[in-house]
């Protein structure tokens, strides 16, 4: 049998990794969660022998299998709550959808379910085949409206995340464009003028026979540099991309950065709100679901697309784990403003928690919102004064000998 290696959380939420001998991933996530450990990664390792179903080998789902654009998986959900709502059997909803569905990929994804299904596994097992496809979120939630019968429900909250997730990042993407636009513009044109125009003028500068002011000979300098050194600069340009690359792929260098980009100006205070709205979302969408608070939190955790974040919903998780409130808890994180502390209290005590949380999420999306519509005002100043600055260099350092020869030639003249 193929071996898989595996990381989880168990019940404590510690890490837990290691191998297991199984048909497939779905049997290896069936044998950590009968053991407690909720699977996070599922991997292949081994695959001397390979198993066939439906001519669809293992190893090629789990090498060949692509990901599904987010758009695809929202229909499904939508398209899975109203099949399961109008009453439609599992199995002729999958086959149905498999039908209609003009991606092979997912087309192939739903046979592979159907076939799971047909040999007595429940659906989010299934699932499990698929992690490039369906999420750890996504799979504690199917779980749980298996559990509770309510599947129909459960993917009809699944459609309304993953629009909101999908509404959050491009929301995000929106709020750094443009600052990311304005850097870029401004150092191709650093470094077209050091390249192509400044030693256009260097030979006018030539015949001059006289001294040159401080700036233009720093400019001169600096652009015989950049023309004699360009190689040696874009290879420095490259390494610095490749290493930062490097340095983030570290558990250490993705919770540093994590953690600078949320203090970062402007951009920083939206994508922490966003960050924020998401948790307060998923955490109001699982207590909704009947999700025990902690597994709740330990799967808001992986939802969560920030190491410094992630570690504080942790941090929670540890506290409830001891017994404390969550209000105690979201207290000491340190990432709540008063006014959400105070809804957190005011749900605990009246227990419409998940309800105050949709509320909070609520609240931060209409900031971040407001804040991406005004940061074309945040940023115009800043890119004004830039312009202003490299236009003073460039006509201290390019027009002021042309002004100082035109001056003597007048003088010479009169």
């Amino acid at each position: 049998m193929p071996v898989f290696a595996y990381k989880g959380r168990s019940s404590r939420g510690d890490l837990v990794q290691g191998s297991l001998e199984g048909a497939d991933s779905g049997a290896i996530a069936d044998q950590l969660l009968n053991t407690g450990v909720t699977p996070t990664e599922i991997k292949l390792t081994h695959a001397a022998t390979l198993q066939k179903e439906g001519g669809i080998s293992i190893w090629q789902w789990s090498f060949t299998e692509k990901k599904v654009d987010p758009q695809e998986l929202m229909l499904f959900s939508r398209q899975m709550y109203t099949l399961l709502k109008a009453g439609v059997p599992i199995m002729r909803a999958l086959a149905g959808l498999q039908e209609s569905s003009q991606n092979p990929a997912f087309s192939a994804m739903l046979q592979d379910l159907r076939e799971s299904l047909d040999s007595g596994r429940e659906l989010s097992s299934s699932m499990r085949r698929h992690p490039k496809i369906f999420s750890p979120f996504y799979l504690s939630m199917v779980q749980v409206g298996e559990m509770t019968g309510m599947l129909d429900q459960t993917f009809l909250r699944l459609y309304d995340h993953l629009e909101f997730e999908k509404d959050m990042r491009e929301r995000i993407k929106a709020a750094v464009r443009y600052p990311m636009f304005v850097v870029i513009a401004m150092a191709v044109a650093i470094v077209v003028v050091n390249i192509f125009v400044i030693p256009a003028f260097v030979k006018v500068f030539e015949g001059f026979h006289t001294e040159l002011p401080l700036m233009t000979r720093i400019l001169m300098g600096f652009s015989a540099f950049m023309v004699r050194f360009w190689p040696l600069l874009l290879a420095c340009v490259v390494g610095a991309v490749v290493a930062f690359r490097s340095w983030i792929a570290t558990v250490d260098g993705r919770y540093r950065w994590d953690h600078y980009k949320l203090d970062m100006p402007i951009a920083g205070p939206i994508i922490f709100k966003a960050t924020l709205s998401r948790f307060a979302r998923s955490l109001a969408l699982s207590f909704k679901s009947g999700i025990p608070i902690v597994q709740a939190l330990n799967t808001v955790g992986l939802v969560v697309d920030n190491e410094y974040m992630r570690g504080k919903v942790e941090q929670m998780r540890d506290g409830v784990e001891r017994g404390e409130s969550i209000l105690r808890t979201a207290h000491a994180s340190g990432v709540f403003n008063p006014t959400v502390l105070q809804m957190i209290a005011v749900g605990e005590e009246t227990g419409d928690l998940d309800g105050l949380m949709f509320e909070v999420a609520d609240m931060y999306e209409r900031e971040v919102e407001y804040e991406v519509k005004n940061l074309s005002a945040q940023i115009e100043p800043i890119m004004i004064i830039a312009l202003g600055i490299l236009v003073l260099i460039l006509a201290l350092g390019i027009f002021l000998p042309m002004w100082d020869l035109g001056q003597a030639a007048m003088h010479h003249n009169g």
